[in-house]
């Protein structure tokens, strides 16, 4: 698959990136270059390598899942711009 100026133009278009016309060619040939580089990991061969979240095999802590109210109102309250009786007072958006 090969990128053309016009297609880095839409692009660029897609992403309202602004790309100057003499820019076009450069960013075109950056495309191809990291289309290619997709092709070569495409080429390499993976069968019986097992998906992995991290280089190191590890296993995250785990923690019992409780639902609580936090029990701190007045530290969340206290940097509300306007709290009254311990909620947060927001405008009114509904006629």
């Amino acid at each position: 698959m090969s990128i053309d100026i016009e297609t880095a133009a839409k692009v660029a278009k897609l992403a309202r990136i602004k790309v100057e016309d003499d820019a076009l060619p450069a960013l075109a040939q950056e495309f191809n270059d990291i289309l290619g580089f997709i092709e070569q990991l495409n080429e390499v061969d993976v069968d019986g390598v097992e998906p992995m979240v991290s280089v190191t095999p590890m296993r995250l802590k785990r923690r019992e899942d409780v639902v609580t109210d936090g029990d701190q109102p007045e530290k969340v309250l206290k940097n509300a711009p306007d709290a009254r009786e311990g909620f947060f007072a927001v405008p009114k958006v509904v006629e």
